[in-house]
């Protein structure tokens, strides 16, 4: 079990060398970290986009890139399609955002001709390694899905349970995240939560997998919280996913972790047939390269 992030680039750089299509390569914070990652033997990049830029910002940066191939497109939808079709011929392994806007590069991912479409829902899993908590720690979906259904949410599971068993976890713990630990009809989140820890019970989710909901926050991450509540349960202060019942919430609790907590993140977007690399203009460089790796070990998983 991976159980931070040095050792997820010790995993990556372990295993056989991932190919990242980069589409829209002309950002400079995005080629600083894939750069970075290639020198670590992480990756081996494919830049998608306006080669004459692409060289330019790499120029701006004194980032040596003559050894990285790359595949000169100039619009933005030729460049979400080039970039989707080199990972279906089987010439990448993943997927990244670049200088291009999200919309654009989802459409061509969601393509159903071309695209990387599966039965699954696109959703994301951001990864955080907290300073005072004992192992990673796996949010969703805080990114994409603003209030998902009941079916959504299912999907959703799934797609952070692949992500964390990606990185090594034989057990991987959900929690389903609400106000409290009863079920309330007036509460859809608590309701929904239950459902998911029925079929989890049911076997729904595989083996190895237990989801447990509604739980509210402090007791998915404290025994101690647990303890003062009189509150039993299987995964109190050994959660590894924390699923929250709308974006908001879960944008709240990703932010509060990386603004007031100095947790180190990483993220992707998962239900497509490869992990998808979408990060924030106002993510760090450490997060953008920890996201590269994370993108690179689920992808080998595949």
């Amino acid at each position: 079990m991976i159980k931070n992030f040095e050792e997820l680039f010790e995993k990556a750089k372990s295993q056989e060398k991932m190919v990242l299509a980069v589409a829209a390569a002309n950002d400079e914070n995005v080629l600083k970290a894939i750069c970075e990652a290639s020198n670590r033997g992480l990756i081996t990049p494919l830049l998608v986009g306006d080669e004459e830029k692409i060289r330019k910002v790499a120029k701006d940066i004194d980032a040596n890139i003559e050894d990285y191939e790359i595949v000169n497109e100039l619009s933005l939808e030729d460049i979400a399609m080039t970039s989707v079709k080199l990972v279906n011929e089987g010439k990448a392994d993943f997927l990244m955002k670049g200088m291009i806007d999200t919309a654009i590069l989802l459409k061509a991912v969601l393509n159903k001709e071309y695209g990387l479409r599966t039965n699954s829902q696109l959703s994301h899993v951001m990864v955080y390694d907290v300073k005072n908590y004992h192992k990673l720690l796996y949010l969703t979906d805080g990114g994409m899905n603003i209030t998902p259904d009941f079916e959504a949410k299912v999907k959703i599971t799934q797609n952070a349970i692949e992500v964390v068993k990606a990185m090594g976890n034989e057990i991987v713990k959900v929690a389903g995240i609400a106000a409290k630990e009863k079920v309330n009809e007036k509460m859809i989140a608590t309701v929904h939560a239950r459902k998911l820890q029925d079929m989890s019970q049911n076997g729904d989710f595989g083996e190895g997998v237990i989801v447990e909901g509604p739980l509210a926050l402090d007791i998915a991450v404290s025994k101690e919280a647990a303890k003062i509540k009189g509150f039993k349960s299987e995964m109190a202060g050994d959660t590894d996913v924390l699923l929250v019942p709308t974006i908001e919430v879960g944008n709240g609790i990703g932010k509060t972790l990386t603004y007031l907590a100095d947790a180190s993140s990483a993220g992707v977007i998962m239900g497509a047939k490869v992990p998808v690399v979408l990060v924030s203009r106002a993510d760090s460089f450490e997060a953008k390269l920890n996201s590269i790796a994370l993108g690179s070990v689920i992808a080998a998983n595949n």
